[in-house]
Formats: C-alpha cells, sequence, structure tokens
C-alpha cells in the first residue's frame, strides 16, 4: 500500500527525522538535489553521455536551495548551468543560503536575479536543453504573482485559467524537470494556483503527493519519480509504504492485501454470492447485462437479471451464464428479496429515471440484511467485511450507479435518509454534482489558496453526508467510506488508461464492485479493488476497447494477479 501525503504530512516527517537526530536539513537538501540528478540521467540517458546547457529556476525558499544542488552537480557533471534566483540573496533560508553560496564560489558568478522583465524573454536567451524548475515545491500556499507567474508562462508555463489539456500539446525545444512539484501548483489538491509550468519529469521525494494525481496535476506533472531521502519509515507520519491514518491518511488503490482472496474455495455456488441487477424496459438492457456480466466474471457465484416482461425475450436472447426473471415493479422487487440468498444489489444501468425507479431504490435499500451476509460465510480473514456491529445501521447491499442517481437529482435528501453503510454510490462527475451541488460548487471554485479544496475534500465530505461509500469517477477515482478511509485509484502515468473513456465502461465498475460485495468484501475495500481491475483490464487489452471487452479481459488480470 503506498500512502500519499499532503504538504503537512511530509514536513511532518522532515522534522521527525531532524529532530531525532539522524538527519540535517542540509543532509536532505543534499540527498534531493542528488536525487534529483540521478532521476534526470535515468529517465534521459541521452543528457548523462555528453556536456549540455542547463537553466536552473531557484526559488525563494528551500526547494531553490535543492536547484542550486542541482546546479552544482550538473556543473560538476561538465555542463554549461546558468542559474536564476527570483528572490532575494539575503532572505534565503539558512540551508538554502549555504547552497546558494556553495554555487556561487563553484561559478565563479553571482546568479540571474529575474525581476519579470520582458528583455529576459527566450527571444533574447539561445534555450537550454534542460530547465530545472526549483521554485517552489509543496509548502506553496498563495497564487503565484510577478515575478513569477511571468518567468513561469516564459518558459512553457500557463495561467490557471487554462484548459487542462491544452498545455500538454505544445511543443518546446527542452526538457523541463521539476523539484517536489510543478511550480504553481498545490500539492494537496493538483489545483493551479495562479500559474504554473508544466514538467516532463517532477522528481519528488520520499513519498508521492497527493497533488500529483488530481486534478490538473495528472497532467503536468509529467513523469513521476519518487526519491528516497533515506529518512527512517518508522517517523511520526510513517513512510511510504505504511498503513495510513484511517480519518487523515489517503493511499493508492490497489487489487486488495493479496491475490488470496480471488480463489474461490470449496462450496456451492451460492457460497460466492448471489448478485440481483434491475433492468430498465426494452432497449435499455444493455447496461444491466454490462453489469451482469461484470458480476460475474469477478467471482460472484451467480447472477440474475431481473426486468420488466416486455424485456425478458431481449435479456434471454443476449445472455447465457447470466440468469433472469420478470420484474415489473417494487412490489415484485419486494417480494424477491424474501430470498435470503440475494446477497447483493445492483441498480442504476439503464434503469429510468421516473417515479418507478425511484421506488425500486427505495425498495432496494429498506431491504434488511440476508442471514448469509450476517453469518460472513465466505468473508476474507481479516477483510473487515459486514462487522458484526449495529444492523440498524446496515442493510442489504446495494450498489447505486448512473439513473438510480439521477432519479433523485431534485430531492437528494430522500435518498440520503434511506441509506445505510453498506451502500456504494459510483457518480461521475454530472451526477456527483447533481446530489451534492453545494460541494461541487466549492471544488468548481478557482483555487486562491493552498491547500486548495480537493476532490478527496469532497469525496470525503460527500460519504459522510450520504453515510455510505463514495466512488467518485474520473481519472482520478477517489474513494470513500462514511468514517473517512478513503483510497485513489489514478490512472495516470504508467497506468494511463484513456479507452476507459467509452460507453457502458461506468456498467461493468459497478458490476465489479456488486460482484464482490457478493463475495462479502467491504464496500470500500470492494471499490477499491474493483476500481484497480478496472484500469487494468483496460491496460490489458489496449486500444480499441469497449465496454464489453473488460469482463473478458478479467481472467487474464487474474492470471497476472496470481
Amino acid at each position: 500500500m503506498t500512502v500519499i501525503l499532503t504538504a503537512a504530512e511530509m514536513r511532518a516527517v522532515e522534522l521527525s527525522a531532524m529532530s531525532s537526530g539522524g538527519v540535517t536539513g542540509l543532509e536532505l537538501m543534499e540527498r534531493a538535489g542528488r536525487g534529483v540528478v540521478d532521476a534526470i540521467f535515468e529517465r534521459w540517458p541521452d543528457l548523462a553521455r555528453s556536456s549540455h546547457c542547463a537553466r536552473v529556476l531557484c526559488g525563494p525558499g528551500n526547494n531553490g536551495g535543492d536547484g542550486y544542488v542541482v546546479a552544482r552537480l550538473l556543473k560538476e557533471w561538465g555542463w554549461e548551468v546558468e542559474v536564476s534566483l527570483l528572490g532575494a540573496p539575503g532572505k534565503l533560508p539558512p540551508d538554502a543560503k549555504v547552497n546558494f553560496e556553495k554555487w556561487r564560489q563553484l561559478a565563479g558568478t553571482e546568479p540571474d536575479l529575474r525581476k519579470g522583465n520582458a528583455d529576459a524573454s527566450l527571444a533574447a536567451e539561445a534555450p537550454p536543453d534542460l530547465l530545472v524548475d526549483a521554485l517552489f515545491g509543496t509548502g506553496l500556499c498563495r497564487p503565484l504573482g510577478t515575478p513569477f507567474s511571468e518567468e513561469l508562462k516564459r518558459w512553457g508555463g500557463f495561467p490557471a485559467e487554462e484548459g487542462i489539456r491544452d498545455a500538454p500539446s505544445r511543443q518546446r525545444p527542452f526538457r523541463v524537470v521539476s523539484v517536489d512539484i510543478p511550480s504553481g501548483l498545490c500539492s494537496d489538491s493538483g489545483r493551479v494556483l495562479g500559474a504554473s509550468i508544466r514538467a516532463d519529469l517532477t522528481v519528488t521525494f520520499h513519498a508521492p503527493k497527493r497533488g500529483h494525481f488530481l486534478d490538473r496535476g495528472m497532467d503536468l506533472c509529467g513523469m513521476l519519480e519518487v526519491v528516497s531521502l533515506g529518512i527512517d519509515d518508522r517517523s511520526r507520519m510513517g513512510g511510504a509504504n505504511a498503513a495510513p491514518d484511517p480519518e487523515t491518511g489517503v493511499s493508492l488503490a490497489g487489487a486488495g492485501t493479496g491475490p488470496g482472496w480471488l480463489r474461490k474455495v470449496r462450496g456451492h455456488k451460492y457460497d460466492h454470492g448471489h448478485v440481483l441487477v434491475v433492468s430498465g424496459g426494452p432497449g435499455r438492457t444493455g447496461a444491466a447485462r454490462l453489469a451482469a456480466r461484470g458480476a460475474l466474471r469477478i467471482g460472484a457465484g451467480l447472477v440474475t437479471i431481473a426486468c420488466p416482461e416486455t424485456a425478458l425475450a431481449e435479456v434471454a436472447c443476449q445472455t447465457t451464464a447470466v440468469m433472469c426473471r420478470v420484474l415489473d415493479d417494487a412490489v415484485g422487487l419486494r417480494e424477491a428479496l424474501e430470498d435470503d440468498r440475494l446477497a447483493a444489489l445492483c441498480l442504476g444501468p439503464g434503469l429510468g429515471v421516473g417515479r418507478e425507479a425511484r421506488d425500486f431504490v427505495m425498495t432496494a435499500l429498506a431491504a434488511p440484511r440476508s442471514q448469509a451476509v450476517r453469518n460472513g460465510g465466505g468473508a476474507r480473514p481479516n477483510s473487515g467485511a459486514f462487522r458484526p456491529e449495529d444492523d440498524r445501521k446496515r442493510g442489504r447491499p446495494v450498489v447505486l450507479d448512473a439513473d438510480a442517481l439521477t432519479c433523485f437529482k431534485e430531492d437528494p435528501e430522500t435518498l440520503f435518509d434511506a441509506l445505510h453503510e453498506d451502500c456504494v454510490l459510483t457518480p461521475h462527475e454530472g451526477e456527483f454534482g447533481r446530489l451534492f451541488p453545494d460541494i461541487a460548487d466549492r471544488l468548481a471554485v478557482p483555487a486562491t489558496a493552498g491547500p486548495a479544496y480537493s476532490k478527496i475534500d469532497a469525496t470525503r465530505e460527500a460519504a459522510c453526508r450520504a453515510g455510505c461509500t463514495i466512488l467518485f469517477k474520473g481519472p482520478d477515482t477517489v474513494i470513500s467510506d462514511s468514517g473517512g478511509r478513503c483510497v485513489l485509484n489514478a490512472s495516470v502515468r504508467e497506468r494511463d488508461a484513456p479507452w476507459l473513456a467509452t460507453a457502458g465502461s461506468g456498467d461493468v465498475l459497478a458490476g465489479f464492485i456488486t460482484g464482490l460485495i457478493a463475495r462479502r468484501l467491504a464496500p470500500l475495500e470492494a471499490a477499491e479493488a474493483a476500481a484497480w481491475m478496472h484500469t487494468e483490464c483496460a491496460l490489458s487489452f489496449g486500444p480499441g476497447l469497449v465496454a464489453e471487452d473488460m469482463p473478458e479481459e478479467l481472467p487474464k488480470v487474474f492470471r497476472q494477479l496470481a
């Protein structure tokens, strides 16, 4: 499990290490600078084979101190290095000042003191082979103003209001490496404060930061390299592989604690859960069939699609292992739920958004937990699934997606009053805004200070209000339960999966989650594993992926895990 840190958490790690006497600030700065140079040469071996020209932008704080170490090491390697200081040398922090003096002695010249003058543009100087951005690191808490914003724009940065996909398309004759995080980017939220540079490579220290994976950080950080500072992982905030604090910590999603939970043990098909997917009428059953296939492939023992009689032939002629039954109204669903073997329900894909859909959802949410769930048969040891606590806060596990969320857009409080801890909501951005308009508005307000309100903050707040698990979709999918436990499934960089932007992809994800809950994983754990494998299926299949391919790619993903 990889923990992703906030700026405050990272600072606490450093302070703990220094206060213990194990390392000094100067030593940490030296290790950081060497880590940046090593990462540059590892990522771009051609830069290590001969001398090149570098421009190093140093800011007024300790991030600038890291930049002086990088400049000195590149100079010693034989490079031509020019350093620009945006700030006053006399106001540098002590450790940064020491490295400023070391650079000045080595170079024999004063750094260029930039003041944002127009004559300092690229038109007036030959571009370097490498630009090192060491202006501001994770501690940035205010929008960048002049001269910093002007300097960043000069080197290919862009203002906060510019579209996220605009900057990466621009070509530059040089490569950019950012120290810790691209200057101008909030390290807790991934949002731009005023203006930001776009890096080709970001080198961060000890552990990844939230802003590397959220919002605009997904694109502006470029490739990401995490460099060890040699800090004891037993320090107060824990290391990169430590368990996160359940109240504040966030980790990157994975398949679970190990592949063993994927294996089925001896038993009847009902021991692995019976999933019921409720479908809409004729011409709207495709989404439900995708969800059902996903639930079956991920290991549910049985899966049934319940649909109106008018759609029965449409469902039956396109399914084989998935069963089907007639379900014309909420009364019929109430009768179906008398079967204690129905372990989990999925509602929303193709359901419709009228009164009938609302009645289906409210009926599903009112269903008591089944005896099989209460007994916990087949649960993975230590999974935390269905803890034997107050049953009044629990019910039959239900996954609500798509139409099942939209049909409550005029009255979300009615939905929230009926939800319980064994529910999972899976909204995309539009659906999230319909259910939580005030939270969505806060997330949409331009960032004016750091740490800025983030998608993690928004998802946690929504989960607390709803009293259940929320999976907020996107390439930066955030999952939180009502207690604040949170994981992030980042489909970026080496896990970039743009093929997931295809019709029906979310329906398959809903089926994955429902199937895992039917196998008695806790809602948060099921949502995490499902989201992670959803991305893995897309990566395994590659370009040309359509929703129908994802369930069929699962066996290959399982084999790779095992």
